[in-house]
């Protein structure tokens, strides 16, 4: 995992201790995290618990996990990892402070964080919602291709819920950047 990743508009850097408020922000809205395993912090103890998991998992080599900083501010206003493994292939995930959704923040970081995982990766996944319809026209926007639909069990609520799943291979990027 490089130290840092940078775009036009964003730095995409390790999360560090001096993030837990801004981390608080996003992670105790029901609105952000409707679609995400796990349910909003309800203090900002619960935060600084599990951003101190996050900060010790950066010891494990397989850990791809990434503040979305934005340049001009020095804000936190988001985060983008890879959630597990299927079958050795990385499955990513991510999350935005609700204050910045539609000004094409999170494209810009997903593409960003899928060019870095191809350094190590063939193919990558990702999933979203069926009804997340702004997180399935960022997936598409970067150019992962749909491979169908899943009914999985959502772990907070124990409700079944609508999954499309997605791939990017690499070779299919490399023939995008060589106009095939």
């Amino acid at each position: 995992m490089k130290n840092v990743l940078n775009t036009e508009r964003l730095k995409l850097r390790k999360l560090q201790e001096s993030d837990l408020e801004d981390i608080f922000e996003w992670a105790s809205d029901p609105e952000v995290t409707r679609y995400v395993t796990w349910n909003p912090h309800e203090s900002i103890e619960v935060t600084r618990t599990i951003l101190d998991l996050w900060l010790r998992e950066y010891d494990d080599p397989d850990c791809y996990r990434y503040g979305i900083e934005l340049k001009e501010t020095g804000k936190l206003v988001g985060m983008i990892d890879v959630v597990g493994y299927r079958e050795g292939v990385p499955e990513t995930g991510y999350i935005l402070n609700r204050k910045y959704w539609n000004r094409g923040y999170m494209s810009e970081a997903l593409g960003a964080f899928r060019d870095h995982l191809l350094e190590n990766f063939d193919e990558l996944f990702i999933r979203a919602a069926c009804d997340n319809h702004a997180s399935n026209a960022v997936i598409r926007k970067n150019g992962f291709e749909f491979i169908g639909t899943e009914t999985t069990i959502m772990k907070k609520s124990g409700q079944p819920a609508m999954i499309n799943r997605y791939r990017y291979l690499k070779q299919k990027g490399k023939a995008h950047e060589e106009g095939n």
